[in-house]
């Protein structure tokens, strides 16, 4: 019966089996994980999530990179975020169904052949095995205790047994096609309700995790909307020749109502965790200074980033000396460690102090009292992270135990001219050589006449 004239519901029948027979092809599960491994490494050497800017100046049209890569086809193909497009995670939801049709198909069948057997009731069938042996006068009683000792499990029936081990072997590749699935699944849920966000906050305020870079379409739940973190300190701990040796953040994690509910100082590859998002300390920088105008109280000026011409990174303010801020002085610092360069209105170097320090400008005493530091947070929410370390232990186990051989023994006794003959045989699916010495040990070992010989079946 052919397509054409079939019923609906056969047509059905076959048109899911004969996609199901294309799921489980090798080949395509191959093509699928190196299209999945070629765009992943796109992912890792193109920097992901970066301004519309960023690519424009370092992916420029002409010359495009490679003679095509340039900004455009990044944002048109979505290789600026490769990892929450719908093309990959289509891709990953088929290699996740190739796997499942591969497990149902091939997997599935091959553990349930491993555990049904069938007795060996004649000699000729020991001549199908690669290793089959005759032993007269054979000890059967002897040959079933020594495969005990080696860890087979024995079944009889009237004169024949039947002995298997290592059934975990068979059960190994369906725990690490488990494992893959987990993964995957891991990965798509982590890029459907994910986020990534970056802040850089002043020391001793208070931000609510909104400055989003990334997100996946269902993330909005995993974002936190009734707690925030207060910056309660920020410091950079600097070796003896200046250089920044690690850099702190004291966090505290606040209810709306302004509760302390966490409490954490992080640093960089020690971040703070809490319901299920994470704060990675990454930057830093300097939100202001605090100054005194003779006796008025402490006022706090932003600072500015600026850019040197050989690339180094410097900070500014200005100090106005007259309310209209027709006068003033400028205050240059390079890092935390206190020492702050003033220039006055004319651009003349006036003096080099400290925080604490007093100088005449303009007729005014300028006191700095403290630099005021910025962190740099990047916090992430993946909820698939759990899944995906649980895949890969899984996954580890699962290929341990496929290093198991799955080893059968069949062992039939005879009586031939009134005299006793064990046929021996047995096959294994991987490591053949030490199945073979097993086998063999066995067989020298079980044999009742020591002076009668071993047969080996061709």
């Amino acid at each position: 019966m052919t397509l054409a004239n079939s019923s609906p519901t056969n047509f059905l029948q076959q048109l899911g089996r004969q996609c199901l027979k294309t799921l489980a092809d090798l080949r395509l599960a191959i093509a699928l994980l190196l299209l999945i491994a070629v765009f992943s490494i796109s992912g890792t050497v193109i920097e992901q999530g970066e301004s519309l800017s960023f690519y424009q100046q370092n992916y420029p049209e002409d010359p495009a990179l490679f003679g095509f890569l340039s900004w455009q086809v990044i944002l048109q193909l979505g290789l600026n975020q490769v990892y929450r497009t719908w093309w990959f995670l289509g891709l990953l939801i088929l290699f996740g169904s190739s796997l499942t049709a591969c497990t149902f198909n091939r997997q599935f069948p091959a553990l349930k052949a491993a555990r049904s057997w069938q007795f060996y009731h004649q000699p000729r069938q020991f001549n199908k095995l690669a290793l089959s042996f005759s032993l007269p006068h054979g000890d059967r009683n002897k040959i079933e205790d020594l495969l005990q000792n080696r860890g087979y499990k024995i079944f009889q029936e009237g004169d024949s047994v039947y002995a298997r081990k290592g059934l975990m072997g068979k059960i190994g590749p369906i725990i690490v096609h488990a494992a893959m699935l987990i993964i995957l699944g891991g990965a798509i849920w982590g890029s459907l309700t994910g986020f990534f966000a970056q802040h850089m906050i002043p020391s001793g305020e208070t931000f609510q995790v909104n400055n989003i870079i990334e997100k996946g379409p269902l993330a909005d739940n995993q974002i936190p909307k009734d707690w925030g973190v207060k910056v309660n300190r920020f410091w950079i701990d600097y070796t003896e020749d200046g250089a920044i040796d690690q850099f702190y953040s004291d966090l505290s994690v606040v209810s709306s109502e302004g509760e302390e509910l966490d409490r954490q100082t992080i640093s960089v590859n020690h971040p703070l965790r809490h319901q299920g998002v994470t704060f990675y300390q990454t930057n830093w920088g300097i939100a202001g200074v605090k100054v005194q105008l003779n006796n008025s109280p402490v006022l706090q000026l932003p600072m500015a980033p600026l850019q040197t011409a050989n690339g180094g990174q410097l900070w500014g303010a200005y100090i106005p000396t007259k309310t209209d801020f027709s006068e003033g002085a400028a205050l240059l610092v390079k890092d935390l460690q206190g020492t702050m360069i003033i220039y006055d209105q004319a651009g003349n170097l006036t003096d080099a102090v400290r925080a604490g320090s007093t100088v005449e400008i303009n007729g005014v005493n300028i006191t700095v009292k403290e630099l005021v530091g910025s962190t740099g947070l990047q916090i992430k929410a993946d909820p698939g992270i759990p899944f995906v370390y649980l895949g890969f232990g899984l996954l580890m186990i699962g290929v341990m135990m496929s290093y198991v051989s799955h080893s059968q023994v069949w062992l039939l006794s005879v009586q031939r001219d009134g005299q006793g003959e064990i046929y021996l045989g047995g096959r294994t699916n991987r490591a053949q050589v030490a199945f073979e010495r097993e086998i063999l040990a066995i067989a020298e070992q079980g044999q009742g006449d020591l002076n009668s010989e071993i047969k080996v079946n061709a």
